[in-house]
C-alpha cells in the first residue's frame, strides 16, 4: 500500500517588518535597492521627482559618460552593447528605467524626505516626508546624489546684474547662444564640455573663466581608457600616483600655458582627494590651442552690467553660464545627527555607519578616480551585506524576509 501524501504545510505569513528606506532613485539608490532585494531584504525607494534618474534627465544634451559602458553597469544588469563604449545621457536614463523594471524594485515617486530622526522606541528610523508623512524604517540609505542642488557663488553685485546668468544645470544645448558672446565659469568637466559645445554650436565668442587650472587627461589613449588607469591606481599612495601622473600628463596633453591654462602645481591624485576630478578632454585642448575658447581669469563679481575678473579686467558677455558645481544639501536631512563633516559631506559611506547613527548609510557622495557608477555598484553590495549582517545579529536592523518582496 502506497504511503499517503502528507498534507501541504502552509507557513504563516511573514510579519510586515519595517522596510529599509532608500532615499533617491538615481543609480546609487537603485543599485542599493537591488542588492538588498537580492539578499531578501525589503527596500522601498522614495523619490521626490516623478521618475527615476531625475538628475540624469536634467543634464545637457551632449553628455556622455567618461567611464566605459562595461564598468558603468549596475549590479545584475549589463548595459546593452548597442549603447557604445561611451554611453549617452539618454541611454543612461533608458538603462535606469529598465533596471528598475527588470529587478521589480519598489519605488514611490513624488515623495520628498525632509528629515531623518531616530524612532521614538530607539529601534530604526523615523522619516518625515512631504504631505505630512511619517514613515518608520528599520534602516535608511541616503542616495540623494552628488549633484543635488546647483551652487551659484554669491558674487558681489550678482543680484543687481541685469544680464543673462544661469547655472549650468539649466543648460541643454548651444542653440540659444548661436552668434552670441558667452562666458563659461568653471573649468571642470561640465564647464569644459559646455565651452566646446558652444563653439561647435555656433557661439560667436566663448570664454572660459578659470580660477584653478585643472588636470587634463585624454579620455582614451591608444584604446586604453583613463578610467582603467584610475581603477589600477586607486589604492596606491597619493604621493606615488602624483609622481607617476606627472610625466604621463605631459606626454598625453600639450602645455597650454601660452594660452592661459598652465599645468597645475599640485598632484593629480592630491587634487582628486580634494574633490577635483581631472578634466577628460573631448575637444577642449584643441579649442584652447586654436583660440576658439579663450581662457580668462576667475570671476570676482559684477559691476555696472559687466563681469569683474580676478585680474582686474571687466568684460561684457551676452550670457554667463556658471559651471560652479553642486552642494549635497544634506544639512536639513541629517545634519542634526552629527554624521556630516565641516563641508557638509557624510563622514562615512558605503557599508560603514557612524557610531552616532547605526543603521544610517550613505552612497554616491564621493567622486572617485575609478568612476562614480563603478563605485556605486561596489557600495551597493557592501551596504546590503552590512544591513543583512546586522539583521542576523538582531541589532534592531531590518529583519530578513524568507522570500524576496515583489511589487504590492
Amino acid at each position: 500500500m502506497a504511503a499517503s501524501r502528507p498534507a501541504d504545510v502552509r507557513r504563516p505569513p511573514v510579519p510586515a517588518d519595517p522596510p529599509v528606506y532608500v532615499i533617491g532613485a538615481g543609480p546609487g539608490g537603485l543599485a542599493v535597492a537591488q542588492a538588498l532585494r537580492e539578499r531578501g531584504v525589503r527596500a522601498l525607494v522614495l523619490e521626490r521627482s516623478d521618475r527615476v534618474g531625475a538628475s540624469w534627465r536634467g543634464h545637457y544634451d551632449r553628455l556622455r559618460l567618461h567611464t566605459t559602458r562595461r564598468l558603468s553597469a549596475l549590479p545584475g544588469l549589463p548595459m546593452p552593447r548597442g549603447f557604445g563604449r561611451w554611453v549617452s545621457r539618454d541611454d543612461v536614463v533608458r538603462y535606469l528605467e529598465k533596471y528598475a523594471e527588470h529587478h521589480r524594485l519598489e519605488i514611490v515617486t513624488g515623495v520628498e524626505v525632509h528629515r531623518v530622526e531616530p524612532a521614538a522606541d530607539g529601534a530604526g528610523w523615523l522619516l518625515r516626508a512631504s504631505g505630512g508623512r511619517e514613515l518608520t524604517g528599520s534602516a535608511v540609505v541616503v542616495a540623494t546624489g552628488f549633484n543635488h542642488t546647483p551652487r551659484l557663488p554669491d558674487w558681489p553685485g550678482r543680484e543687481e546684474y541685469g544680464g543673462e546668468l544661469r547655472h549650468a544645470a539649466g543648460y541643454r544645448d548651444a542653440a540659444p547662444y548661436r552668434g552670441r558672446d558667452v562666458l563659461v565659469v568653471g573649468a571642470g568637466n561640465t564647464g569644459a564640455e559646455i565651452a566646446v559645445d558652444l563653439v561647435e554650436g555656433g557661439a560667436a565668442r566663448v570664454r572660459l573663466a578659470v580660477r584653478t587650472p585643472p588636470h587634463i587627461l585624454r579620455r582614451s589613449t591608444l584604446g586604453w581608457p583613463a578610467q582603467y588607469t584610475g581603477v589600477l591606481v586607486r589604492r596606491l599612495p597619493v604621493w606615488l600616483v602624483d609622481r607617476l601622473a606627472g610625466p604621463v600628463g605631459r606626454l598625453s596633453t600639450p602645455d597650454l600655458s601660452a594660452h592661459g591654462l598652465p599645468r597645475p602645481d599640485t598632484g593629480l591624485y592630491s587634487r582628486v582627494r580634494q574633490g577635483a576630478i581631472p578634466v577628460q578632454d573631448i575637444g577642449l585642448v584643441d579649442a584652447v590651442r586654436t583660440g576658439k575658447v579663450e581662457v580668462v581669469a576667475a570671476v570676482e563679481g559684477f559691476e555696472d552690467g559687466k563681469v569683474v575678473l580676478a585680474d582686474g579686467s571687466r568684460i561684457a558677455p551676452d550670457a554667463v553660464i556658471a559651471a560652479t558645481g553642486y552642494v549635497r544639501a544634506l544639512e536639513g536631512l541629517v545634519g542634526h545627527l552629527g554624521v556630516l563633516d565641516g563641508r557638509g559631506r557624510p563622514v562615512v559611506h558605503g557599508g560603514r555607519t557612524s557610531p552616532r547613527a547605526p543603521g544610517l548609510y550613505f552612497t554616491g557622495f564621493t567622486n572617485p578616480i575609478s568612476g562614480m557608477l563603478r563605485e556605486l555598484a561596489i557600495d551597493a553590495g557592501r551596504i546590503a551585506k552590512a544591513v543583512a549582517k546586522a539583521a542576523a545579529k538582531g541589532r534592531g536592523q531590518p529583519a530578513v524576509n524568507s522570500s524576496r518582496s515583489d511589487h504590492s
